[in-house]
C-alpha cells in the first residue's frame, strides 16, 4: 500500500491547500465543475442501485466510486478545500491570505454547483424521457428525498435546523477523511481503499453533503418534489455548507495539523532518585 506516516501526509495536506489557493481561476472552475458532475452522477447511480435492490447498503457501498474517480483525476470538492486551504493560512505559507482562501472556496462552490446542476438536468431528462412523461421510479424517489430533507427538517423547527447542521458536520468529518485517504498512499489501490471506507459510511448514514445535495435537490424540484427553492437553500444547502465547513476543519484538518505538524513538547520522564 506504500503507506505514508502522518507527519508526511499532513505536510502534503498543507502543500495541497497552498497549491489550490494559487491555482488559476480557469483551472479551479474546471476542476470543481468536473468534481460536482462526477459526484452527482455517482449519487444518481447509488439511488438507482437502492431502488433496484431495495438494499440501501449496496448503494452506499458503490457510491464511493465517484469520489475515488474525481480525486484520482485531481478534481476538487468544496468539502475538501474547506479542510485543505485554511491549513496553508494557519501554517503561514508565503503569500497565502484569508482573501485567497475565500476566493478558492467561492470558485469551487460555483464550479461544484454548475457541474452538479448540469447532471441534475441531464438525469431529469433521462428519468422523464425529455420531460414528456412522469418521472420513473428512481425520479420519484429523488423527488421524495428532496421533500424529506427540506420541509422534513423545517417541521421540527430549531431542532430540525440543529440536526441538519450536525449531519453536515458528521458528513464532512468522514468526507475529509476520504480526502486525506487519497494522500496516505502512493499506490492507486491504497488510495482507493483509504477513500472508500469513510465515504461509504457517510452515504449510508444519510449525512448531509453540500455537493451531493446540489444534485439531489435541483433534480428533485424538476421531478415534482413538493418543496421550493427557498426551502432548499434555507432548510438544507446553507446550513449543510456551514456544517461541512465546521466538521471537516475541526475534526480532520485542525486535529491532524495540531498533533502531527505543531506537536506539543514531549514529556520528560521523571528521574527516580534513590
Amino acid at each position: 500500500m506504500a503507506y505514508l506516516v502522518p507527519s508526511e501526509f499532513v505536510t502534503k495536506m498543507v502543500d495541497a491547500g497552498e497549491s489550490k489557493i494559487f491555482m488559476s481561476t480557469r483551472d479551479t472552475i474546471i476542476r470543481a465543475y468536473m468534481a460536482g458532475a462526477i459526484l452527482a452522477l455517482a449519487a444518481a447511480f447509488a439511488v438507482s442501485v437502492n431502488v433496484s435492490t431495495g438494499v440501501p447498503i449496496v448503494g452506499a457501498a458503490l457510491f464511493p466510486v465517484g469520489f475515488c474517480m474525481l480525486y484520482l483525476f485531481g478534481f476538487d470538492l468544496l468539502t475538501g478545500v474547506f479542510v485543505l486551504a485554511p491549513l496553508a493560512l494557519i501554517d503561514k505559507r508565503p503569500g497565502v491570505t484569508l482573501g485567497g482562501v475565500l476566493r478558492n472556496w467561492t470558485l469551487v462552490f460555483i464550479g461544484n454547483f454548475l457541474g452538479a446542476f448540469t447532471v441534475a438536468v441531464m438525469m431529469a431528462i433521462v428519468f422523464t424521457f425529455g420531460f414528456t412523461s412522469p418521472p420513473d421510479k428512481v425520479g420519484q424517489i429523488i423527488g421524495t428525498i428532496g421533500e424529506g430533507r427540506t420541509v422534513g427538517y423545517a417541521s421540527h423547527g430549531a431542532g430540525g435546523m440543529l440536526t441538519l447542521f450536525v449531519r453536515g458536520m458528521l458528513c464532512n468529518w468522514m468526507v475529509s477523511a476520504g480526502v486525506v485517504g487519497a494522500m496516505i498512499s502512493t499506490t492507486v489501490s491504497g488510495k482507493v481503499i483509504a477513500m472508500w471506507m469513510p465515504i461509504m459510511l457517510f452515504f449510508f448514514m444519510t449525512f448531509e453533503h453540500s455537493i451531493v445535495n446540489m444534485f439531489l435537490f435541483p433534480s428533485g424540484l424538476m421531478l415534482g418534489g413538493k418543496f421550493t427553492i427557498m426551502d432548499y437553500l434555507i432548510w438544507n444547502e446553507i446550513p449543510t455548507v456551514l456544517g461541512n465547513l465546521v466538521g471537516g476543519l475541526a475534526f480532520t484538518g485542525l486535529t491532524l495539523y495540531a498533533t502531527h505538524i505543531k506537536t506539543a513538547p514531549k514529556r520528560v520522564p521523571e528521574r527516580i532518585t534513590a
